[in-house]
Formats: C-alpha cells, sequence, structure tokens
C-alpha cells in the first residue's frame, strides 16, 4: 500500500462517517480501518521525515557546490 492510496481510503471512510448513513456495526469497522491508515500514514511520514533530515545532514556536510562566478 502506498501512503496515496492509504490517505485515499481514509478521506472516503471520513466522508462515509461523516455522512452518518453507516449503521453502527459498519461505522465500528471502518472507523477501525481508519485507525489502521492512520498509522500507517504517520508511520510513512516519520520514514519520510527521517529520510529527509539525514539527505538535509548529507548536503549540509558536503562542499558547496561552485557558483558560476567562480567558474570562470
Amino acid at each position: 500500500m502506498t501512503f496515496e492510496s492509504a490517505q485515499k481510503e481514509l478521506e472516503q471512510i471520513v466522508e462515509r462517517l461523516e455522512r452518518g448513513n453507516a449503521e453502527l456495526d459498519e461505522a465500528i469497522k471502518l472507523w477501525e480501518r481508519g485507525e489502521e491508515l492512520l498509522a500507517f500514514c504517520l508511520a510513512r511520514l516519520e520514514e519520510a521525515e527521517g529520510t529527509i533530515e539525514e539527505l538535509a545532514q548529507r548536503a549540509a556536510g558536503a562542499a558547496p557546490l561552485p557558483s558560476r562566478d567562480d567558474a570562470g
């Protein structure tokens, strides 16, 4: 499952619950699925944040690229 597909499914669940036309048992199952999707999305966002931080640290430690003025 991708982040985007999980997010889309979560949005559909929220819309369905907000309409209020699901029976109680179905609403409970939707809520539980929504919690699973939310946890998945949050975990993916945390992973992405960690990757971005790592890339930023690598970039900060790298030598700066020469500017156009230095080229000639």
